[in-house]
């Protein structure tokens, strides 16, 4: 599987997930966490269709995400595989995050 990330920040800062987010491409998630936190923006919109999988080094990025950001910032999962809103729910990380399944 391959992992790729389409980012663009606004107020709203929105990453496309594609394929497998493992220790491996986490590390890449949490850069572009980085960069889009100097913009402080009040949402971050994940799009995950095309994520297959998710490690607990992915989570523990959404979790840096709250901290780095804010813990008034809003997270929104759009679209997940069961997979990962399981993976989600087992961390107890669902009532951080917000699981949609379309973002306007």
């Amino acid at each position: 599987m391959s992992f790729s990330i389409l980012a663009e920040t606004k107020k709203i800062a929105k990453i496309t997930l594609m394929g497998e987010v493992d220790s491996l491409s986490a590390r890449e998630f949490q850069k572009e966490i980085e960069k889009m936190a100097a913009e402080s923006p009040d949402e971050l919109v994940l799009f995950v269709e095309n994520l297959t999988f998710i490690s607990s080094a992915g989570l523990r990025v959404l979790i840096f995400a709250k901290q780095k950001m804010g813990s008034n910032l809003a997270i929104y999962i759009v679209n997940p595989q069961e997979s990962i809103v399981e993976t989600i729910e087992k961390t107890g990380l669902q009532h951080s995050v917000n699981i949609v399944d379309q973002y306007l």
